[in-house]
């Protein structure tokens, strides 16, 4: 396969040039696209008008799907969920994170799709933890190896569980996804590298210390994984794809685009138990 990687920071982060997402995935192709994801951590496509089913293929090449208890979801594709931001119903979600890790399994990775983008604004922020981590002094390093914190689906979802009918809306998600243990650092199975796994929208505390020193702790480590250094910017346009390995960075989307009507497509790739 011929194509370019145009770099997007010193760190984590590139834009795919040349390869076509209509094409049909070969051995090859899916290969060099995996690789691709893990050499970089992110990976940006343009101009894709790819279809849902073209879009779920290719989150098939990094394994089975996941679906998400509390999005839409494209009609005939339980696997992508909507990710809409309307004047009537603007985005909630502006915090640093990793998907789903309220999940035993988070996941692997996320394919999301650009369908609406607002003339200005609403790009996405991307963080390697590998970079992060690596980032920390030797102290710290041993001091959180070990521990294991608490990634919580309701706290993470607390300002739609405080909507009216929020509570009932989500009544089944609550119960499907009690809170759960991961480990603070964990090891990327693929490739080795040790990775801060803690996040501000769903790790509430870690465990077997004083909640002071909990809280303490993820606060600094909260500051820590968006220093600029460990970062890249991605400006959307129409039919744009990114697809990011959830098991070492974290993003954020960015809300200065309110009131306008902003539509991507979100797949995300089941994962394994984080250890």
């Amino acid at each position: 396969m011929k194509y370019d990687v145009k770099l997007l920071s010193g760190t984590i982060g590139a834009e795919i040039q040349g390869i076509d997402l209509n094409q049909p995935f070969t051995p090859t192709s899916k290969q060099t696209i995996r690789q691709l994801l893990l050499d970089h951590q992110v990976i940006f496509f343009r101009d894709q008008d790819i279809s849902r089913a073209q879009q779920k293929a290719l989150a098939e090449i990094f394994g089975p799907l996941q679906t998400h208890p509390a999005y839409a979801t494209a009609p005939g594709f339980p696997e992508i969920t909507i990710l809409e931001s309307t004047a009537e119903k603007p985005s909630k979600i502006d915090t640093w994170h990793s998907d789903m890790t309220f999940k035993k399994h988070p996941p692997v990775g996320t394919v999301l799709r650009s369908k609406i983008i607002p003339a200005k604004g609403g790009d996405t922020l991307f963080a390697s933890m590998t970079a992060a981590y690596n980032a920390l002094s030797d102290r710290m390093k041993t001091y959180l190896s070990g521990l294991e914190a608490v990634h919580d689906f309701s706290y993470g979802f607390r300002e739609s569980l405080a909507e009216p009918g929020g509570r009932e809306r989500l009544t089944q998600a609550v119960a499907d996804n009690p809170p759960i243990t991961h480990p603070v650092i964990h090891t990327h199975p693929e490739n080795g590298q040790k990775v801060i796994f803690v996040n501000k929208l769903f790790t509430t505390h870690i465990l077997g210390i004083d909640r002071k020193e909990s809280d303490a702790i993820l606060n600094f480590l909260f500051d820590h994984v968006k220093i600029e250094e460990f970062t890249c910017r991605f400006k959307w346009t129409p039919n744009a794809v990114a697809i990011w390995d959830n098991r070492a960075t974290q993003h954020k989307p960015v809300n200065d685009y309110f009131p306008a009507h902003r539509c991507l497509e979100r797949t995300v790739i089941d994962g394994d138990v984080p250890y």
